[in-house]
């Protein structure tokens, strides 16, 4: 029998102050103030949330993200023979489909459980997968088709492989590109001196065909005055990516800057005072996580926004002495051309129905993330 109990809860609000001391996470991803802005700026996502105990003191949060997918959308971007996805249309094209995710749909990276170091790893998994289990069977959740929880490293993985016991079906997902910062680098020039000449060439030139660009940090009021525009500018973004779970509202990043201040950064790009590209990204303890980009595709190649934007993400790195840059998902050849190397990531999935899920399973182990070419632009001699 399990030394653990859990409890879910509708809204952050909804948990006890002195749970959240107990849970006392020193990681953003779990803290209120960031949970909540997803949570109030995003009607069109059920949250809930399970606090685990240990007796009564909160140990433990999972951020669950409840949605509804076209199962092309979740085709789009895994490699699977033409038979295996014949084969996963047939038994999932009658409806669409609502999933629920176990972590953040938006980002990359370990944002769906929290556990407190003391904790037992294993047993908790057990209490976890039992809650969500249970859940889908609350005539509220349903019609729950499946559960997707996301996404692990390589090192996590001998305790997430425990998921499997509960029918858990593993699958690779796209790597988080991250840039591994050198302490050397106290100006852009340092890292630049770094590269390669080739990259290095690239680099400057995304910033001499950038250099009409009038760039600009907004405040709070920016926010408001320009909000349908990152909007657009956002969607047009996600519109070209490989995977797009859900639209971000932008509203979102108006109550991250209410909670988080200067450390959440929209940066902007006008041309003739039209706002044309913007970066966001947060500062999250030493490293500078990469958010939601946007541009206009019109205009990219003219003004070169993204290979400017990475440019930028970098530059801001280095401003904020960062050990890492988090670059996220996609694009994952070009963010290599500026040093970011790949961080594998596994997710865990399975149907709520057992015959369905076995049947899926071997089509499902089968997936593969497509394949790009990973640049390698640091001299050998300089490579952080």
């Amino acid at each position: 029998m399990t030394q653990y109990s859990a409890s879910v809860y509708t809204t952050t609000d909804a948990i006890k102050n002195d749970d959240w001391d107990s849970i006392n996470a020193n990681n953003t991803y779990f803290n209120k103030k960031f949970l909540k802005a997803f949570e109030i700026s995003n009607p069109n996502i059920s949250f809930r949330y399970i606090v685990i105990y240990n007796k009564s003191e909160a140990i433990g949060l999972v951020n669950l993200q409840i949605i509804t997918l076209g199962i092309d959308v979740i085709l789009k971007n895994i490699k699977l023979s033409k038979l295996a996805k014949k084969v996963v249309r047939l038994f999932l094209k009658k409806y669409p489909l609502k999933i629920m995710f176990c972590g953040n749909i938006f980002l990359s990276g370990e944002h769906g459980i929290y556990l407190r170091n003391n904790m037992d790893k294993k047993e908790a998994f057990l209490i976890i997968s039992k809650t969500i289990k249970d859940l889908i069977r609350v005539s509220e959740y349903k019609p729950i088709h499946a559960v997707f929880i996301k996404d692990f490293y390589q090192k996590s993985l001998h305790i997430t492989d425990n998921l499997m016991r509960f029918n858990y079906i593993k699958m690779p997902v796209e790597p988080n590109m991250v840039l591994k910062m050198n302490p050397r680098w106290k100006t852009f020039d340092d890292y630049k001196n770094d590269l390669k000449s080739k990259y290095r060439i690239k680099v400057n030139k995304a910033d001499k065909t950038s250099h009409l660009l009038n760039a600009k940090y907004f405040n709070e009021s920016d926010f408001q005055t320009y909000k349908i525009e990152l909007q657009c500018l956002y969607e047009n973004t996600i519109a070209n990516a490989n995977f797009n779970a859900q639209v971000l509202n932008l509203n979102t990043y108006v109550k991250l800057r209410e909670a988080y201040g200067d450390n959440f950064i929209v940066k902007a790009y006008f041309i003739d005072n039209q706002l044309i590209g913007f970066l966001s990204a947060l500062k999250n303890n030493s490293h500078l996580d990469a958010y939601f980009i946007g541009l206009n595709y019109d205009l990219n190649k003219i003004h070169a926004i993204y290979p400017r934007i990475l440019n930028d993400y970098v530059r801001l790195g280095i401003a904020n002495q960062a050990s890492q840059i988090n670059f996220g998902r996609t694009a994952s050849e070009i963010k290599s051309t500026i040093g970011a190397t790949p961080e594998h990531l596994v997710c865990y999935t399975r149907h709520k129905h057992n015959l369905v899920n076995k049947l899926l399973k071997p089509f499902i182990s089968k997936v593969k993330i497509k394949d790009y070419k990973e640049h390698r632009p640091f001299k050998k001699s300089n490579n952080p």
